[in-house]
């Protein structure tokens, strides 16, 4: 029989959201520092497309060596992203052409032009048998640099304290049942059914809007996903889910931990609706963004009722030992 884990115990340090933004320390991104900042606040704040960014990416994910420089080209500022790979040759030569084919090149007197700044080679020693050869590619990706007047009044959504805290079960599995729900919700919403003379007919009619997903969850570590219609409602529930307690190093000056709606919600029995928070969100929404959960990520749900669901991901595996924070801000629908 298995044990219930210790819901109070290691207290997790949440950000504040009425002070955290959505920024990166340097030195989790680069190991060298050297540039000449010529702002008033030491930060150069840049508007990067997305999708640009993620295809230059993924395309180090292979790499050996990759090097991030923001730069110029004429007045375009750009984000310049050098990637250097090695690969392995089935022949002797360097740029592995068969034996036959760079004999015939050799004796043939006409020219050919090969660009070097893309392509260099390691040497090897005199002899046979494959080489390696080191591709350099270097993508540009068109930004933006935003004045320090555009980004001052830019902050996360201000809201009140969470009612419930929890650490979310593996991703994979909530994203795979909470898709699996919507993807119901969707196709039943989409069926119509009418009555003309005592005839049935059901026509199927496209869907305006995703369909609103219902999160709930309290704190005695137990949280429920469901969904429901005009003809039926489905849920799924996880039990024995760990309750982070906010560090008491991160409250304000005279306040105490038993004060936070949170805890107030821990006193109250498992079994009372009323230490339930719940609120409202986009099924569609919500997938995208467990789609963080390939990165094996962490994740603290912290649930403000039938007002929002902010999401912190704890991402692992830093180079420098720290745990790198995104914060998900979802705001809960109506009935």
């Amino acid at each position: 029989m298995g044990s219930t884990p210790d819901r109070t115990s290691s207290p997790l340090q949440l950000p504040t959201l009425s002070k955290r933004k959505l920024t990166n320390r340097q030195d989790t991104i680069f190991e060298e520092e050297s540039y000449i900042c010529e702002s008033n606040t030491g930060a150069i704040n840049l508007e990067v497309p997305i999708g640009a960014l993620h295809r230059a990416l993924r395309s180090a994910v292979s790499a050996k060596l990759s090097n991030l420089r923001l730069t110029k080209k004429g007045n375009v500022p750009l984000l310049a992203l050098t990637i250097r790979a090695t690969s392995w040759t089935t022949t002797s030569n360097a740029l592995d052409i068969p034996e036959t084919t760079a004999a015939a090149a050799a004796t043939d007197h006409s020219s050919s032009t090969i660009d070097n700044s893309a392509t260099t080679t390691t040497a090897r020693p005199s002899g046979t048998g494959p080489r390696e050869r080191e591709t350099v590619i270097t993508q540009e990706i068109p930004i933006k640099v935003l004045h320090e007047s555009a980004v001052e009044g830019l902050h996360q959504p201000r809201c009140r304290d969470p009612d419930v805290n929890i650490l979310l079960p593996s991703l994979i599995q909530l994203k795979s049942i909470s898709e699996r729900f919507t993807k119901l919700a969707t196709t039943n919403s989409s069926n119509k059914t009418s009555t003309a003379g005592g005839a049935t007919s059901t026509t199927t009619a496209p869907s305006l809007s995703s369909p609103k997903l219902e999160l709930s969850a309290n704190m005695h570590g137990s949280l429920k996903v469901a969904v429901g219609t005009d003809a039926f409602r489905i849920s799924s529930v996880w039990t024995d889910l760990l309750n982070p307690s906010l560090d008491p190093g991160q409250l304000d000056e005279g306040r105490e931990l038993g004060q936070l709606p949170s805890e107030r919600m821990r006193e109250v029995p498992a079994d009372d609706e009323a230490g339930w928070a719940k609120v409202r969100i986009d099924g569609k929404d919500w997938s995208r963004i467990l789609s963080v959960g390939r990165l094996n990520p962490r994740v603290v749900a912290s649930f403000i009722n039938e007002t929002a669901l902010v999401l912190y991901v704890f991402l692992p595996g830093s180079w420098n030992e720290q745990d790198s924070c995104l914060t998900y801000y979802m705001t809960s629908y109506a009935v």
